[in-house]
C-alpha cells in the first residue's frame, strides 16, 4: 500500500501563485510516475501535469508556461508550482502515482486539495 498526502491548496487572486506538494509513503515500492489532476465542479477529472522517475514531464496545454512539476526522488514527493493563476484553474487537485510493488504496477490517488482562484 502507498499513501499520498497533499498540501498547499487555498484561495488566491487571479495572477497569483500557489505551490502544491504531495508526499508518498509506504513500504517496498518504486515510483514510476507522479502527477496532478484537477476536477472542477460538474466536470471530469483532467490531467494537469505528470513527471516520470526519469524526469520526463507532460503538461496540459492550458497550463503550459505557467505550471511547473518537479520531484524529490529521495523524499518521494512531487510539487506543482502554479503561477499566473486564472479563475479557470479552480478545482480540486488530486495527486496520483503509479508505482511498482513486487514487479506489478499499481496506481494510487490522494484525497485532493482545493484550489480556488478569484477574479
Amino acid at each position: 500500500q502507498v499513501q499520498l498526502v497533499e498540501s498547499g491548496g487555498g484561495l488566491v487572486q487571479a495572477g497569483g501563485s500557489l505551490r502544491l506538494s504531495c508526499a508518498a509513503s509506504g513500504s517496498s515500492f518504486s515510483i514510476n510516475v507522479m502527477g496532478w489532476y484537477r476536477q472542477a465542479a460538474g466536470f471530469q477529472r483532467d490531467l494537469v501535469a505528470t513527471i516520470s522517475s526519469g524526469g520526463s514531464t507532460s503538461y496540459a496545454d492550458s497550463v503550459k508556461g505557467r505550471f511547473t512539476i518537479s520531484t524529490d526522488n529521495a523524499k518521494n514527493t512531487v510539487t506543482l508550482q502554479m503561477n499566473s493563476l486564472k479563475p479557470e484553474d479552480t478545482g480540486l487537485y488530486y495527486c496520483k502515482t503509479i508505482v511498482e510493488i513486487g514487479g506489478r504496477g499499481y496506481q494510487y490517488w490522494g484525497q485532493g486539495t482545493q484550489v480556488t482562484v478569484s477574479s
